[in-house]
């Protein structure tokens, strides 16, 4: 059995240092779980607590960020590649800004990692706070790639945006992604998948076996908005605004970068002239903050629907309190 060892007091607060060997790891990943999940809301502090976990069980990351897989767009989308030192990481930087990346993309990425870091002896560690990117994963949804239909889209271009919302819904009643229901490109396209997924699911292959751990880290929410604020200013002045110029004069156009949202689509409006720095600033302090509190209803639903969360309070000693619940589970 894996012990704690000893405390080592740097600075403040007291630090605790846990030892494990490569065999406990192995093990448990053999008669338990093949994969540990860190999820939560934005500014949390997850990439360190992965981190920190990647290194005492001998892991690797895997992003679950719907954001983090486009090359140049860091700070707006909090990458902090820095905290990673000689950690390695999946599904970060393997796409070009502008072009799309979906959930369909995502699982198949994942898969293809997953078993390459098993494979290598690694403890794959998903870790991320795009709730689709990881109920596909830990819910096995049955994607498949589904092409353009042109008849079908000529069909749907008689429809209402009412009306198209209600033939996706019918399709798909847990349909959780507002964009995909308030943007009527992105509801066409659902609609076109949704009934593709459907032709041919009888036809799709197994997909590999995980059998998750999954861990959520949470905050009081007054502590999270103050956390988000904090770290938006940090990203401001490590140059945010500059990232989205130089995006867009590389070519990405201002539409593409405010269909990405929040920080990409209200400083793009500020750099168009739309808003004034101040109005964009306390706009963005706001969307942040209404996005975690949408991130955190649906890690509840993903709970309502058979998702297993551990949860680990930010303000204690989050590690401390996996470490407790892994080698229960050992």
């Amino acid at each position: 059995m894996a012990k704690e060892g000893k405390r080592f007091a740097i600075g403040s607060p007291v630090l605790l240092f846990y030892s494990v060997d490569a065999l406990q790891t192995e093990s448990f990943m053999q008669q338990n779980h093949n994969l540990l999940v860190l999820l939560g809301a934005t500014a949390g502090g997850k990439t360190g607590l992965a981190v920190r976990a990647a290194k005492q069980f001998v892991g690797e990351i895997i992003s679950a960020d719907s954001r983090q897989v486009y090359r140049g767009m860091d700070l707006g989308t909090g990458k902090d590649l820095a905290e990673y030192g000689e950690v390695p990481y999946h599904l970060i930087d393997i796409a070009e800004p502008g072009s799309e990346y979906n959930v369909f993309c995502f699982q198949r990425d994942f898969f293809s990692a997953f078993e390459d870091v098993q494979q290598r002896g690694k403890l794959p560690i998903l870790c991320g706070g795009t709730g689709m990117y990881l109920d596909a994963v830990l819910r096995g949804y049955r994607l498949v790639e589904v092409p353009e239909n042109p008849q079908l889209r000529a069909e749907l271009d008689l429809l209402s945006d009412i009306q198209l919302q209600e033939r996706l819904l019918s399709l798909k009643p847990e349909q959780h992604n507002r964009t995909d229901l308030d943007d009527r490109q992105r509801l066409v396209r659902a609609i076109e998948i949704a009934e593709g997924e459907q032709a041919v699911a009888a036809e799709l292959p197994p997909l590999p076996e995980i059998r998750p751990l999954v861990f959520g880290l949470r905050w009081p929410r007054e502590i999270l908005r103050q956390r988000i604020g904090l770290r938006l200013q940090q990203r401001f002045d490590e140059g945010m605004i500059d990232e989205v110029q130089q995006l867009h004069a590389a070519g990405v156009p201002w539409e593409k970068l405010e269909f990405y949202g929040l920080e990409y689509r209200l400083i793009a409006q500020y750099l168009q002239g739309k808003l004034t720095r101040n109005d964009m600033v306390q706009k963005l302090r706001s969307a942040i903050g209404q996005f975690a509190k949408r991130q955190e209803t649906f890690f509840r639903r993903m709970e309502r629907n058979g998702v297993e969360i551990c949860w680990l309070e930010g303000q204690g000693d989050p590690f401390g309190e996996l470490w407790r619940i892994f080698e229960a589970r050992f």
